[in-house]
Protein backbone atom coordinates (compact mmCIF):
# COMPACT_ATOMS: atom_id res chain seq x y z
CA UNK A 1 0.00 0.00 0.00
CA UNK A 2 1.77 3.78 -0.78
CA UNK A 3 2.14 6.19 1.60
CA UNK A 4 -0.54 8.71 0.27
CA UNK A 5 -3.26 5.95 0.63
CA UNK A 6 -1.73 5.33 4.09
CA UNK A 7 -2.25 8.85 4.69
CA UNK A 8 -5.91 9.01 3.63
CA UNK A 9 -6.71 5.80 5.15
CA UNK A 10 -5.67 7.29 8.09
CA UNK A 11 -7.69 10.24 7.61
CA UNK A 12 -10.72 8.30 6.82
CA UNK A 13 -10.35 7.10 10.18
CA UNK A 14 -10.16 9.88 12.31
CA UNK A 15 -12.96 11.11 10.19
CA UNK A 16 -14.86 8.30 10.69
CA UNK A 17 -14.33 8.98 14.83
CA UNK A 18 -14.80 12.15 14.72
CA UNK A 19 -18.37 11.48 12.47
CA UNK A 20 -19.53 8.95 15.28
CA UNK A 21 -19.11 11.59 18.23
CA UNK A 22 -20.20 13.96 16.48
CA UNK A 23 -23.61 11.98 15.78
CA UNK A 24 -23.79 10.42 19.42
CA UNK A 25 -23.53 14.32 20.78
CA UNK A 26 -26.45 15.28 17.43
CA UNK A 27 -28.51 12.44 18.86
CA UNK A 28 -29.04 13.84 22.47
CA UNK A 29 -29.12 17.28 21.10
CA UNK A 30 -32.31 16.22 19.19
CA UNK A 31 -33.86 14.12 22.10
CA UNK A 32 -33.58 17.32 24.29
CA UNK A 33 -34.98 19.78 21.40
CA UNK A 34 -38.12 17.65 20.77
CA UNK A 35 -38.55 17.30 24.63
CA UNK A 36 -38.59 20.95 24.76
CA UNK A 37 -42.00 22.62 25.90
CA UNK A 38 -42.00 25.29 23.63
CA UNK A 39 -41.36 23.06 20.59
CA UNK A 40 -44.02 21.26 21.73
CA UNK A 41 -46.36 24.09 22.37
CA UNK A 42 -45.30 25.77 18.43
CA UNK A 43 -46.29 22.46 17.23
CA UNK A 44 -49.26 22.08 18.51
CA UNK A 45 -50.37 25.61 16.83
CA UNK A 46 -52.53 27.20 15.22
CA UNK A 47 -49.72 29.87 14.75
CA UNK A 48 -49.77 33.03 12.33
CA UNK A 49 -47.93 36.12 11.28
CA UNK A 50 -43.80 36.33 11.86
CA UNK A 51 -44.04 33.05 14.12
CA UNK A 52 -45.85 30.75 11.30
CA UNK A 53 -42.98 31.57 8.98
CA UNK A 54 -40.18 31.44 11.18
CA UNK A 55 -42.17 27.98 12.73
CA UNK A 56 -42.37 26.60 8.95
CA UNK A 57 -38.79 27.06 8.43
CA UNK A 58 -37.66 25.62 11.77
CA UNK A 59 -40.08 22.31 10.76
CA UNK A 60 -38.20 22.53 7.60
CA UNK A 61 -34.95 22.33 9.29
CA UNK A 62 -36.08 19.93 11.61
CA UNK A 63 -36.79 17.46 8.88
CA UNK A 64 -33.44 18.10 7.31
CA UNK A 65 -31.99 16.83 10.70
CA UNK A 66 -33.94 14.31 11.40
CA UNK A 67 -33.25 13.07 7.54
CA UNK A 68 -30.02 13.89 8.12
CA UNK A 69 -28.95 11.68 11.14
CA UNK A 70 -30.30 8.87 9.78
CA UNK A 71 -28.05 9.43 6.68
CA UNK A 72 -24.99 9.80 8.74
CA UNK A 73 -26.15 6.96 11.28
CA UNK A 74 -26.10 4.37 8.19
CA UNK A 75 -22.93 5.96 6.75
CA UNK A 76 -21.12 5.32 9.99
CA UNK A 77 -22.35 1.86 10.45
CA UNK A 78 -21.95 0.67 6.95
CA UNK A 79 -18.09 2.18 7.18
CA UNK A 80 -17.28 1.26 10.35
CA UNK A 81 -18.15 -2.70 9.21
CA UNK A 82 -16.32 -2.07 6.03
CA UNK A 83 -13.28 -1.01 8.06
CA UNK A 84 -13.75 -3.50 11.06
CA UNK A 85 -12.95 -6.47 8.49
CA UNK A 86 -9.60 -8.13 9.43
CA UNK A 87 -8.36 -7.72 5.77
CA UNK A 88 -9.15 -5.09 2.83
CA UNK A 89 -8.73 -5.42 -0.55
CA UNK A 90 -6.96 -1.52 -2.47
CA UNK A 91 -10.76 -1.53 -3.64
CA UNK A 92 -12.40 -1.90 -0.55
CA UNK A 93 -10.03 0.70 1.09
CA UNK A 94 -10.88 3.03 -1.50
CA UNK A 95 -14.30 2.73 -1.35
CA UNK A 96 -13.89 3.27 2.18
CA UNK A 97 -12.30 6.11 2.03
CA UNK A 98 -14.41 7.68 -0.64
CA UNK A 99 -17.16 6.87 2.12
CA UNK A 100 -16.08 8.59 4.75
CA UNK A 101 -14.01 11.57 2.96
CA UNK A 102 -16.04 11.72 -0.41
CA UNK A 103 -19.18 12.88 -1.88
CA UNK A 104 -20.90 9.68 -0.92
CA UNK A 105 -24.18 10.96 0.24
CA UNK A 106 -27.06 11.30 -2.03
CA UNK A 107 -29.10 13.85 -0.85
CA UNK A 108 -32.05 14.15 -3.76
CA UNK A 109 -32.28 12.83 -7.21
CA UNK A 110 -34.49 15.01 -9.17
CA UNK A 111 -35.88 14.06 -13.55
CA UNK A 112 -34.79 17.36 -15.65
CA UNK A 113 -38.03 18.02 -18.12
CA UNK A 114 -37.21 16.82 -21.50
CA UNK A 115 -38.18 20.20 -22.62
CA UNK A 116 -34.99 21.60 -20.57
CA UNK A 117 -32.94 19.01 -21.77
CA UNK A 118 -29.87 19.23 -24.69
CA UNK A 119 -28.81 16.51 -26.20
CA UNK A 120 -26.47 15.32 -24.39
CA UNK A 121 -28.26 16.43 -21.06
CA UNK A 122 -28.77 13.99 -17.94
CA UNK A 123 -32.83 12.70 -17.37
CA UNK A 124 -31.75 13.30 -14.00
CA UNK A 125 -29.84 15.00 -11.63
CA UNK A 126 -28.28 13.86 -8.50
CA UNK A 127 -27.69 15.89 -5.22
CA UNK A 128 -24.85 14.45 -3.46
CA UNK A 129 -22.33 15.69 -0.19
CA UNK A 130 -19.92 14.51 1.71
CA UNK A 131 -20.55 13.41 5.33
CA UNK A 132 -18.43 16.25 7.11
CA UNK A 133 -20.65 18.84 4.73
CA UNK A 134 -24.33 16.97 5.74
CA UNK A 135 -23.06 17.49 9.35
CA UNK A 136 -22.54 21.28 8.88
CA UNK A 137 -25.65 21.93 6.82
CA UNK A 138 -27.08 19.61 10.14
CA UNK A 139 -25.74 22.30 12.81
CA UNK A 140 -26.92 25.24 10.78
CA UNK A 141 -30.54 23.43 10.65
CA UNK A 142 -30.36 22.83 14.25
CA UNK A 143 -29.08 26.96 15.20
CA UNK A 144 -32.29 28.04 13.09
CA UNK A 145 -34.83 25.02 15.18
CA UNK A 146 -33.82 26.47 18.63
CA UNK A 147 -33.64 30.05 17.26
CA UNK A 148 -37.18 29.83 16.97
CA UNK A 149 -38.08 27.61 19.93
CA UNK A 150 -35.72 30.01 22.72
CA UNK A 151 -37.33 32.94 20.77
CA UNK A 152 -40.91 32.11 21.49
CA UNK A 153 -40.46 30.33 24.72
CA UNK A 154 -38.80 32.80 26.35
CA UNK A 155 -41.69 35.49 25.28
CA UNK A 156 -44.64 33.14 26.33
CA UNK A 157 -41.93 32.65 29.85
CA UNK A 158 -42.40 36.25 30.29
CA UNK A 159 -45.55 37.65 29.35
CA UNK A 160 -47.85 35.08 29.82
CA UNK A 161 -47.50 35.16 33.45
CA UNK A 162 -47.59 39.08 33.05
CA UNK A 163 -50.63 38.70 30.79
CA UNK A 164 -52.61 36.41 33.25
CA UNK A 165 -51.91 39.22 36.49
CA UNK A 166 -53.08 41.69 34.34
CA UNK A 167 -56.54 39.80 33.70
CA UNK A 168 -56.65 38.95 37.19
CA UNK A 169 -56.63 42.80 38.17
CA UNK A 170 -58.66 43.58 35.80
CA UNK A 171 -61.39 40.61 37.01
CA UNK A 172 -60.93 41.80 40.37
CA UNK A 173 -61.30 45.70 39.77
CA UNK A 174 -64.95 44.82 37.80
CA UNK A 175 -66.08 43.40 41.61
CA UNK A 176 -65.63 46.91 42.28
CA UNK A 177 -66.35 49.51 39.36
CA UNK A 178 -68.06 49.59 36.19
CA UNK A 179 -66.17 51.81 34.54
CA UNK A 180 -65.60 51.82 30.72
CA UNK A 181 -61.99 52.76 31.39
CA UNK A 182 -61.62 48.80 32.32
CA UNK A 183 -63.57 47.72 29.20
CA UNK A 184 -61.26 48.93 26.96
CA UNK A 185 -58.30 47.44 29.04
CA UNK A 186 -60.27 43.97 28.40
CA UNK A 187 -60.37 44.36 24.88
CA UNK A 188 -56.89 45.59 24.33
CA UNK A 189 -55.68 42.72 26.53
CA UNK A 190 -58.05 40.20 24.74
CA UNK A 191 -56.41 41.30 21.93
CA UNK A 192 -52.54 41.13 23.32
CA UNK A 193 -53.36 37.19 24.59
CA UNK A 194 -54.74 36.13 20.75
CA UNK A 195 -51.51 37.60 19.49
CA UNK A 196 -49.26 35.76 22.44
CA UNK A 197 -50.27 32.41 21.80
CA UNK A 198 -50.53 32.87 17.82
CA UNK A 199 -47.27 34.80 17.28
CA UNK A 200 -45.50 35.50 19.95
CA UNK A 201 -42.51 36.71 17.90
CA UNK A 202 -44.47 39.31 16.86
CA UNK A 203 -45.74 40.61 20.48
CA UNK A 204 -44.54 43.90 21.97
CA UNK A 205 -44.97 44.19 25.88
CA UNK A 206 -45.48 47.78 25.34
CA UNK A 207 -49.03 46.36 24.46
CA UNK A 208 -49.44 45.17 27.93
CA UNK A 209 -48.06 48.30 29.62
CA UNK A 210 -50.95 50.53 28.18
CA UNK A 211 -53.25 47.55 29.79
CA UNK A 212 -51.96 48.27 32.76
CA UNK A 213 -51.76 51.86 32.97
CA UNK A 214 -55.52 51.62 31.77
CA UNK A 215 -56.11 49.24 34.57
CA UNK A 216 -54.27 51.79 36.49
CA UNK A 217 -56.50 54.52 35.88
CA UNK A 218 -59.86 52.46 36.31
CA UNK A 219 -58.69 51.71 40.14
CA UNK A 220 -58.07 55.85 40.07
CA UNK A 221 -61.33 56.62 39.03
CA UNK A 222 -63.35 54.20 41.26
CA UNK A 223 -61.23 54.97 44.53
CA UNK A 224 -61.74 58.31 46.56
CA UNK A 225 -58.77 60.14 47.79
CA UNK A 226 -59.82 58.54 51.55
CA UNK A 227 -59.85 55.09 50.04
CA UNK A 228 -56.78 55.29 47.73
CA UNK A 229 -54.94 56.91 50.91
CA UNK A 230 -55.42 53.66 53.23
CA UNK A 231 -55.17 51.82 50.46
CA UNK A 232 -51.92 52.58 49.58
CA UNK A 233 -50.39 52.59 53.39
CA UNK A 234 -51.55 48.94 53.57
CA UNK A 235 -49.20 48.71 50.19
CA UNK A 236 -46.70 50.42 51.68
CA UNK A 237 -47.06 48.44 54.70
CA UNK A 238 -46.78 45.73 53.25
CA UNK A 239 -44.22 46.75 50.82
CA UNK A 240 -42.38 47.43 53.90
CA UNK A 241 -42.61 43.86 55.06
CA UNK A 242 -41.37 42.35 51.35
CA UNK A 243 -38.58 44.59 52.42
CA UNK A 244 -37.75 43.04 55.55
CA UNK A 245 -38.02 39.58 53.57
CA UNK A 246 -35.86 40.67 50.66
CA UNK A 247 -32.57 41.56 53.25
CA UNK A 248 -33.06 38.38 55.20
CA UNK A 249 -33.60 36.19 51.87
CA UNK A 250 -30.09 38.38 50.90
CA UNK A 251 -28.38 37.70 53.65
CA UNK A 252 -29.43 33.68 53.58
CA UNK A 253 -28.44 33.82 49.74
CA UNK A 254 -25.30 35.41 50.32
CA UNK A 255 -24.18 33.08 52.82
CA UNK A 256 -25.15 30.02 51.05
CA UNK A 257 -22.99 31.15 48.25
CA UNK A 258 -20.62 32.08 50.60
CA UNK A 259 -20.44 28.15 51.83
CA UNK A 260 -20.43 27.40 48.07
CA UNK A 261 -17.98 29.31 46.68
CA UNK A 262 -14.56 27.75 46.13
CA UNK A 263 -15.82 24.18 47.05
CA UNK A 264 -17.60 24.02 44.03
CA UNK A 265 -17.02 24.96 40.33
CA UNK A 266 -17.46 28.72 39.61
CA UNK A 267 -19.83 28.14 37.00
CA UNK A 268 -22.36 25.57 39.25
CA UNK A 269 -22.14 28.45 42.10
CA UNK A 270 -25.76 30.34 41.78
CA UNK A 271 -25.41 34.39 42.54
CA UNK A 272 -27.95 37.01 42.25
CA UNK A 273 -27.19 40.68 41.37
CA UNK A 274 -29.22 43.40 40.31
CA UNK A 275 -29.62 47.12 41.68
CA UNK A 276 -30.78 48.04 45.66
CA UNK A 277 -34.21 48.81 45.66
CA UNK A 278 -34.48 50.27 48.78
CA UNK A 279 -33.47 53.52 47.35
CA UNK A 280 -37.34 53.61 45.46
CA UNK A 281 -38.86 52.43 47.85
CA UNK A 282 -37.58 55.68 49.85
CA UNK A 283 -38.97 57.43 47.45
CA UNK A 284 -42.26 56.47 47.37
CA UNK A 285 -42.53 56.52 51.10
CA UNK A 286 -41.15 60.48 50.48
CA UNK A 287 -44.02 61.06 48.04
CA UNK A 288 -46.60 59.63 50.90
CA UNK A 289 -45.56 62.09 53.39
CA UNK A 290 -45.73 64.38 50.89
CA UNK A 291 -49.57 63.75 49.97
CA UNK A 292 -48.81 62.76 46.96
CA UNK A 293 -51.01 59.17 46.61
CA UNK A 294 -51.89 59.68 42.91
CA UNK A 295 -48.33 59.18 41.93
CA UNK A 296 -47.82 56.32 44.20
CA UNK A 297 -49.64 53.51 43.19
CA UNK A 298 -48.26 52.76 39.65
CA UNK A 299 -44.75 53.22 41.37
CA UNK A 300 -45.25 50.79 43.91
CA UNK A 301 -46.73 48.51 41.62
CA UNK A 302 -44.15 48.43 39.71
CA UNK A 303 -41.25 48.10 42.77
CA UNK A 304 -43.23 45.63 44.45
CA UNK A 305 -43.21 43.29 41.10
CA UNK A 306 -39.37 43.55 41.05
CA UNK A 307 -38.83 43.03 44.72
CA UNK A 308 -40.88 39.80 44.19
CA UNK A 309 -39.28 39.01 41.18
CA UNK A 310 -35.96 39.44 43.31
CA UNK A 311 -36.90 37.56 45.72
CA UNK A 312 -37.64 34.61 44.17
CA UNK A 313 -34.41 34.86 42.01
CA UNK A 314 -32.49 34.48 45.80
CA UNK A 315 -34.27 32.00 47.35
CA UNK A 316 -33.79 29.72 44.11
CA UNK A 317 -30.11 30.92 44.61
CA UNK A 318 -29.98 29.90 48.02
CA UNK A 319 -31.50 26.42 47.43
CA UNK A 320 -29.33 25.65 44.51
CA UNK A 321 -26.35 26.50 46.51
CA UNK A 322 -27.64 24.52 49.60
CA UNK A 323 -28.37 21.69 47.29
CA UNK A 324 -24.93 21.53 46.06
CA UNK A 325 -23.18 20.73 49.18
CA UNK A 326 -26.50 18.47 50.44
CA UNK A 327 -25.10 16.41 47.31
CA UNK A 328 -21.98 16.34 48.45
CA UNK A 329 -22.54 15.54 51.89
CA UNK A 330 -24.87 12.78 50.49
CA UNK A 331 -22.32 11.11 48.47
CA UNK A 332 -19.77 11.48 50.81
CA UNK A 333 -22.08 9.06 52.85
CA UNK A 334 -23.16 6.91 50.19
CA UNK A 335 -19.16 6.60 49.66
CA UNK A 336 -18.62 5.79 53.62
CA UNK A 337 -21.32 3.41 53.43
CA UNK A 338 -20.17 0.98 50.56
CA UNK A 339 -16.21 1.72 51.97
CA UNK A 340 -17.63 -0.05 55.17
CA UNK A 341 -19.70 -2.64 53.26
CA UNK A 342 -16.57 -3.57 51.33
CA UNK A 343 -14.26 -3.28 54.53
CA UNK A 344 -16.17 -5.78 55.99
CA UNK A 345 -16.43 -7.85 53.44
CA UNK A 346 -11.96 -8.02 53.77
CA UNK A 347 -12.11 -5.75 50.44
CA UNK A 348 -10.74 -2.98 51.90
CA UNK A 349 -7.68 -3.12 50.28
CA UNK A 350 -9.02 -5.04 46.98
CA UNK A 351 -6.74 -4.42 43.67
CA UNK A 352 -9.97 -3.27 42.03
CA UNK A 353 -11.80 -1.42 44.34
CA UNK A 354 -9.23 0.52 46.29
CA UNK A 355 -8.50 2.67 43.51
CA UNK A 356 -11.89 3.42 42.73
CA UNK A 357 -12.28 4.20 46.43
CA UNK A 358 -9.72 7.03 46.11
CA UNK A 359 -10.88 8.31 43.12
CA UNK A 360 -14.46 8.85 44.49
CA UNK A 361 -12.82 10.14 47.38
CA UNK A 362 -10.91 12.87 46.14
CA UNK A 363 -13.46 13.50 43.72
CA UNK A 364 -15.70 14.46 46.73
CA UNK A 365 -12.88 16.01 48.99
CA UNK A 366 -10.96 18.23 46.57
CA UNK A 367 -12.16 21.42 45.97
CA UNK A 368 -13.25 22.47 43.66
CA UNK A 369 -15.69 19.84 43.41
CA UNK A 370 -17.23 18.73 40.17
CA UNK A 371 -20.24 16.95 41.71
CA UNK A 372 -21.29 15.14 38.36
CA UNK A 373 -17.68 13.59 38.12
CA UNK A 374 -18.21 12.75 42.13
CA UNK A 375 -21.67 11.31 41.35
CA UNK A 376 -19.90 8.89 38.65
CA UNK A 377 -16.92 8.15 40.83
CA UNK A 378 -18.95 6.76 43.50
CA UNK A 379 -21.74 5.38 41.29
CA UNK A 380 -18.72 3.26 39.93
CA UNK A 381 -17.38 1.95 43.07
CA UNK A 382 -20.52 1.47 44.54
CA UNK A 383 -20.96 -0.84 40.93
CA UNK A 384 -17.63 -2.54 42.01
CA UNK A 385 -18.35 -3.26 45.33
CA UNK A 386 -21.77 -4.65 44.57
CA UNK A 387 -20.35 -7.01 41.63
CA UNK A 388 -17.35 -8.15 44.00
CA UNK A 389 -19.99 -9.21 46.87
CA UNK A 390 -22.05 -10.79 44.33
CA UNK A 391 -19.13 -13.07 43.02
CA UNK A 392 -18.02 -13.96 46.80
CA UNK A 393 -14.31 -12.53 45.98
CA UNK A 394 -12.21 -13.20 49.20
Amino acid sequence: MTAPFTGLLARADAELARLETAVAAVAANLVDLDDNSARKDLDKGPLTGATAAAWADATAALTQLWDGYGMLTALITSARATRGQRRLSDAERSAYIDQVLGRSITLSTATVPLAQRGLLGAGKVTTTCSPAELLSAMEAAFATAVDVATRAGDVWHRLMPAAADAAARIAHLRTLTGSPTLDEADRRLGDFTALLAADPLSCDERALDAVRTLADRADAERTSATELREALRQRLTDAHTLADRLAAAARTAAAAEESAAGRFPGPAVATVGGPDLRPDLAAIDALAAAGQWALISPRLAAWTRAARERLAALESAAARNSALLSTRNELRGRLDAYRAKAGSRGLAEDPVLAPLAERARDSLYTAPCDLEAARAAVAAYQEAVAASTREGRP
